[in-house]
C-alpha cells in the first residue's frame, strides 16, 4: 500500500513538473516572438509574416548540445485557422541534428521558422521531416526591405531565423530534422494528440499558449509601414 502512494506521488510530482516546464516554455515562446518582432529595423519582415501559414517557434536551444548529437531543443507549432479566425493551438515539436550555420552559439539561441505554403505545411505536420530534404528552406531576410531575395528565398516552402547573443539573422537549417512531440501534448492537452489534429482543427488552446497566440493574432494583423 504505502509502495502504491509512493508511486502515485512520484508521478503526480512527475506531472507537475512537466506542465510547469511546458507552462514555462509557452510563455519563453510568446516572449522571444514579441522581442524579435519589436525591432522595428531587424524584425521579421512583416509581408512575410502576413503571408506565412504556420510559424515554429523553438526558444532557448542551449550551448553545447548543437555539436554533440541529442535534441536541441523543444518548441510549438501554430497554423493559421482556414475560416480566417486567426491561429490554431499551438502543437508541440522538438528539432534534433542537421547544421545550423554560423549564428548559432553563445549561451542560448533562439529559433523561428516560418512555413510559407501549403506543401510547406504538409510536409511539416508529417510525424518527422528533414528540413532541406523534405522540405526545402531558406535562411530568412531581416528589417523591412526584402528587395534583395534571393530565388531560393522567394521559392522555399520554409523560411529560417536564429537569434544568438543579441545577434538576429537568417539562418540555414539543412538537415536538421522536425518532429511532433507527443508527450508535451499529451501534457498540454490531456490525451495523446498529434500536430495535425491540434493546428488543422479548431481545438481550444490551453490558457498557457493565451499569450503566444495573442502575439502572432497582434503581430499578423499590423500593416508593414
Amino acid at each position: 500500500m504505502i509502495q502504491r502512494i509512493a508511486i502515485v506521488l512520484f508521478l503526480s510530482a512527475t506531472a507537475f513538473a512537466a506542465n510547469k516546464d511546458n507552462t514555462a516554455r509557452l510563455q519563453r515562446s510568446a516572449d522571444v516572438f514579441d522581442e524579435i518582432m519589436g525591432i522595428s529595423d531587424k524584425s521579421i519582415p512583416q509581408s512575410l509574416l502576413d503571408k506565412s501559414q504556420c510559424a515554429v517557434i523553438l526558444p532557448g536551444l542551449k550551448k553545447g548540445a548543437f555539436f554533440v548529437g541529442g535534441k536541441y531543443g523543444r518548441g510549438f507549432i501554430a497554423c493559421r485557422q482556414k475560416d480566417g479566425a486567426g491561429w490554431s493551438a499551438p502543437g508541440a515539436v522538438r528539432v534534433e541534428g542537421g547544421s545550423f550555420g554560423l549564428q548559432i552559439g553563445g549561451s542560448e539561441t533562439d529559433l523561428i521558422m516560418l512555413v510559407m505554403n501549403e506543401r510547406g505545411v504538409e510536409r511539416l505536420l508529417k510525424s518527422k521531416f528533414t528540413l532541406g530534404a523534405d522540405a526545402s528552406v531558406a535562411a530568412g531576410p531581416v528589417g523591412r526591405d526584402i528587395a534583395a531575395q534571393t530565388d531560393a528565398m522567394m521559392t522555399a516552402e520554409i523560411l529560417t531565423w536564429s537569434r544568438s547573443r543579441g545577434v538576429f539573422a537568417g539562418v540555414s537549417l539543412q538537415g536538421a530534422t522536425l518532429r511532433q512531440d507527443l508527450e508535451v501534448n499529451r501534457d498540454l492537452y490531456g490525451a495523446t494528440k498529434e500536430n495535425p489534429e491540434i493546428v488543422m482543427t479548431a481545438l481550444p488552446p490551453p490558457d498557457a499558449a493565451k499569450p503566444l497566440l495573442t502575439l502572432l493574432n497582434k503581430y499578423s494583423a499590423r500593416k508593414a509601414k
